[in-house]
């Protein structure tokens, strides 16, 4: 429901994913964080787009949403600090 409500061609809906992820975009979200080692988590908000292609290849999952959720992340830090 939140996701439709934010369908859009402005990247609204990536907002929604944010907020609403699906049982899938979740599990990849975690098998990606789970192979990140604790200096990529630590620094999750500053970590380039390559790594996060690679993280993203070496966990085996879309690369794209990955990337959205990293970038979700580091705007949220930013936003807090």
């Amino acid at each position: 429901m939140i996701r439709n409500q934010f369908k859009d061609i402005k990247g609204g809906s990536e907002l929604a994913m944010l907020a609403a992820p699906t049982q899938e975009e979740l599990g990849q979200l975690k098998k990606a964080v789970s192979i990140m080692t604790p200096a990529e988590r630590e620094g999750a908000d500053n970590l380039t787009d390559e790594q996060i292609q690679r993280i993203a290849a070496d966990a085996e999952v879309d690369p794209a949403n990955f990337a959205i959720f990293i970038n979700g992340f580091a705007l949220y830090c930013k936003r807090v600090s």
